[in-house]
């Protein structure tokens, strides 16, 4: 079993850390909106937003919390099985980047580059899945 830290496993750190940062610009923007104890106070979760941006900033961040469930195992079986190759380093860059844009660009409504981050991170994941299936 291969415990390096492959160039796969990196760019997964990297998404983990992203993806646990995303939450905080419209948390920030739900307590300037609704004062600090109202954003905090809210058992259920319905806060909601006044501003269109930070809605979509949400969505966009359960998106990446959905596809990292996806994402990481993949890179985590890459790694297990020994199928790392420049195709899959790239592929899991690639993800990153694509999942970044995702963010960006659903926050500021970019109706086409939305859809084209959101299916170059799926096929990001084809293409690890598919590394992995070869081996099979």
């Amino acid at each position: 079993m291969n415990t390096a830290l492959s160039t796969e496993l990196y760019w997964l750190i990297m998404t983990i850390f992203m993806t646990a940062l995303l939450w905080i610009p419209y948390i920030l923007n739900r307590m300037q909106e609704q004062g600090i104890a109202s954003a905090i106070w809210d058992r259920f979760g319905y806060t909601s937003t006044n501003r269109d941006w930070a809605r979509r900033m949400m969505q966009a961040h359960e998106n990446a919390t959905e596809n990292l469930v996806l994402f990481a195992p993949l890179v985590i079986l890459v790694q297990l099985s020994g199928v790392q190759s420049k195709i899959t380093a790239m592929a899991c860059m690639v993800y990153f980047f694509a999942r970044l844009t995702h963010y960006v660009v659903f926050t500021f409504a970019i109706p086409v580059l939305r859809v084209v981050s959101f299916l170059t991170g799926f096929a990001m994941q084809m293409i690890l899945l598919t590394e992995l299936l070869k081996r099979l």
